[in-house]
C-alpha cells in the first residue's frame, strides 16, 4: 500500500508510522529523516536545505519535494511506502499525486490520527527533558520521584521551548491552518481514513491496521 499519515504534533505519528509500516512490510519515510540523511550525506539537496535550517528558516517546498521524489524512486519504495510529514498542504499533495502518476500509481489511503487539542496540549506541555543526557519524563504521566530532577541521572529537568503551552497552541493553530484543506482534499478523493489516536499505542496501531483492511476491501 501507498499511505500518507497525517495528524497534529504530539499525535504519535512517528511511533505509529513505524508499527504500521512494519506490519505492511513497507518503508516508513519521514521528512525529518530525509532532511537528516541528505544533510549528513551532503547531497546537493541536503546542502541547500542546510542553508535554510542553519538560518532558522523553513526549508522551501521545492527542496523538500526533491528529497521526497528521490526517496520514492528508490527500489524499496516500489511496492509501497508510508509517508510521515509530507504532504503538509494541498499544494504539496498535488505534487505528490504528479510524482506517483509518473510511476503509474497513486495513493491508496490517507490515515488521519485524530487527537483532541486539549489532549495534545497536555501531552506536549507536560514533557520535561534532563540537561545532562536528554532523558524525557512527563509531569502528568511519568512524574519524576523528585520534582525537577531526572530519575535516570540526577540532572536538572527543563521544559523545551517547543513544549511550552503557548508554543504548542501556536503549533496546533499552524497545523489546522495548513492541514484542514489537505484533509478536505483527500476526503473528496475518498481515501481518507480517520483513526481515534487516544489510548494505548498498541490499541491505536490495531485500529489503524483494521481500518486499512476494511479500506482495502472497500476499495
Amino acid at each position: 500500500m501507498r499511505i500518507v499519515l497525517v495528524g497534529p504534533p504530539g499525535a504519535g505519528k512517528g511511533t505509529q508510522a513505524q508499527y504500521i509500516a512494519e506490519d505492511l512490510s513497507i518503508p516508513a519515510i519521514s521528512t525529518g529523516d530525509l532532511f537528516r540523511s541528505n544533510v549528513a550525506q551532503k547531497t546537493p539537496l541536503g546542502i541547500e536545505a542546510k542553508k535554510f535550517m542553519d538560518a532558522g528558516n523553513l526549508v522551501p517546498d521545492e527542496v523538500t519535494i526533491g528529497m521526497v521524489r528521490d526517496r520514492l524512486a528508490q527500489p524499496d519504495a516500489a511496492e509501497g511506502f508510508l509517508l510521515d510529514g509530507f504532504p503538509r498542504n494541498t499544494a504539496q499533495a498535488k505534487v505528490l499525486d504528479e510524482i506517483l502518476a509518473e510511476h503509474g500509481t497513486k495513493l491508496d489511503a490517507v490515515l488521519e490520527l485524530d487527537v483532541p487539542s486539549k489532549e495534545i496540549i497536555q501531552r506536549l506541555s507536560g514533557r520535561r527533558q534532563c540537561r545532562a543526557n536528554g532523558h524525557v519524563c512527563h509531569v502528568f504521566f511519568d512524574r519524576p520521584k523528585v520534582e525537577g530532577i531526572c530519575d535516570e541521572c540526577g540532572s536538572e529537568l527543563y521544559q523545551r521551548e517547543d513544549d511550552r503551552e503557548e508554543t504548542v497552541k501556536h503549533r496546533l493553530d499552524v497545523f489546522k491552518e495548513q492541514t484542514e484543506p489537505l484533509i478536505g482534499y483527500y476526503s473528496e478523493q475518498g481515501i481518507l481514513v480517520v483513526i481515534d489516536a487516544l489510548g494505548r499505542v498498541a490499541d491505536v496501531t490495531e485500529r489503524a491496521k483494521n481500518a486499512l483492511k476494511d479500506f482495502r476491501q472497500d476499495g
